[in-house]
């Protein structure tokens, strides 16, 4: 089968070490199944592991890949959950288990002809969301799901506020927000992605660091450093800032005067469990919303794709499609 996998490590030249290829088919496990994959979405996550984030060399060639949406053995159209973990060890939680994983650390991941994922993994697909729309749901639109929801809690009538607008979990998080109810606020650098996120249904966009109207109630923070400053000042007595990554880099000043005197809560999040990627399917479904996609490629020009996430050019996501 035709893959993208990551073959040797490159800290900083990760496109060195992605090859295009064939590579054996896989068989199943037991309690495992087999998903012809019909199209998967590139995350900021291949990246790291092509640079020899979470990925060691001793587990080359690893083919990449998060997300999925494809077709069981028996005919079964499903999205793929690329969390790889145990419920009960993580207190009901699979993302709190200690040794959980997402596809292409441990497992070959989804950017392939064929992926095999514990049978839990695989979520029946509404026939109402295309497998391009549904291959971005299980990482960025869940990460931003479980960011608003969980961690959040944001409630009809309340302020969020998006900091660097342009990649998958930000452009959801705009656009789930405001099926929730809320006021949305974005920031970018780029004039452009902020007129952007005002078509994606951001209420109002500013440049980094901007003054806002008034404080809000809840931050979604994958940027880091670069925005971790004015997320923690945009936030009202007893706000959220909610971080997801951290591409700027991971170790802003704490200001921890600001978060103790006014009682911020700072929350890390990854990923979603297999309830919640329901719970996100189920609104996407009754909502009519759906992910942005920058740019489709197929599989055997997948390349293309990895160079213009590792560009920065994109607003919304990258999908690669396998026929």
């Amino acid at each position: 089968m035709l893959a993208a996998a990551a073959t040797s490590i490159h800290p900083d030249d990760p496109l060195a070490g992605l090859t295009v290829g064939e590579f054996p088919d896989p068989e199943p496990a037991e309690g495992w199944v087999r998903v012809a994959v019909r199209a998967g979405s590139l995350n900021h996550h291949d990246l790291w592991s092509l640079r020899g984030v979470g990925l060691s060399a001793e587990r080359l060639p690893m083919i990449l890949g998060c997300d999925a949406a494809g077709v069981l053995d028996d005919g079964t159209e499903v999205i793929v959950h690329g969390v790889v973990g145990d419920p009960a060890a993580g207190g009901g939680d699979e993302t709190l288990d200690p040794r959980r994983s997402l596809l292409s650390e441990v497992y070959p991941g989804t950017l392939a002809g064929y992926v095999c994922v514990p049978a839990r993994n695989a979520l029946p697909k509404p026939a109402a969301i295309d497998f391009v729309s549904a291959a971005c749901l299980p990482t960025a639109w869940l990460t931003a799901y479980r960011m608003l929801t969980t961690k959040a809690q944001v409630q009809p009538g309340q302020t969020v506020l998006v900091q660097g607008v342009g990649g998958g979990v930000s452009t959801a998080a705009i656009a789930l927000a405001k099926q929730l109810g809320a006021r949305v606020w974005a920031t970018s650098r780029d004039e452009a992605k902020r007129a952007a996120a005002i078509d994606l249904g951001a209420d109002e966009a500013f440049e980094p660091g901007a003054r806002l109207p008034e404080r809000v109630d809840a931050v979604m923070e994958s940027v880091g450093e670069a925005t971790w400053s004015h997320s923690l000042k945009s936030l009202r007595p007893g706000g959220r800032l909610v971080v997801c990554g951290a591409t700027s880099g991971p170790n802003p000043p704490a200001d921890l005067n600001r978060v103790f005197f006014l009682q911020l809560e700072v929350l890390g999040s990854t990923m979603g469990t297999l309830e919640e990627l329901h719970g996100l399917i189920d609104l996407v479904v009754s909502s009519g919303v759906r992910p942005t996609i920058s740019a489709t490629y197929p599989l055997a020009d997948a390349r293309e794709g990895f160079a213009q996430l590792a560009q920065g050019d994109v607003m919304g996501k990258i999908v690669l499609t396998m026929g």
